[in-house]
């Protein structure tokens, strides 16, 4: 599965109605997220604003992350009240042993772009 697959199925089972926002833009042969960073847009009732989610394998969180920063979209999605999160998949267990998937979960709030011109 996908880190995408993996990110739906977990929001799914936790009631968040959720849509992938990431599109492969055909002319420039490049995927492109939502914002420059969001590949999934989700909200649930229980809570305020909406959930913006990158997903990506547990190695390039902090690309993702640092990229995310230096976005000014990014920064005015999450001062507006919504919340940014980095998911990172990878697969991990004992050796000789069933490997399962574990999610990293970092949360991008304000506090993040303080200082950042």
């Amino acid at each position: 599965m996908t880190p995408t697959q993996l990110s739906l199925k977990k929001l799914r089972a936790d009631a968040y109605t959720c849509q992938v926002v990431e599109h492969w833009n055909h002319f420039a042969h490049i995927r492109q997220d939502l914002f420059g960073a969001i590949d999934i847009l989700a909200c649930k009732n229980s809570v305020n604003g909406c959930t913006g989610i990158q997903t990506t394998t547990t190695g390039n969180m902090t690309a993702r992350i640092k990229k995310a920063l230096a976005l000014p979209e990014m920064q005015a999605f999450v001062q507006s009240g919504n919340k940014f999160l980095v998911w990172g998949w990878s697969k991990r267990g004992p050796r000789g042993k069933r490997k399962i998937w574990e999610l990293k979960e970092h949360e991008v709030t304000a506090y993040d772009f303080i200082g950042i011109v």
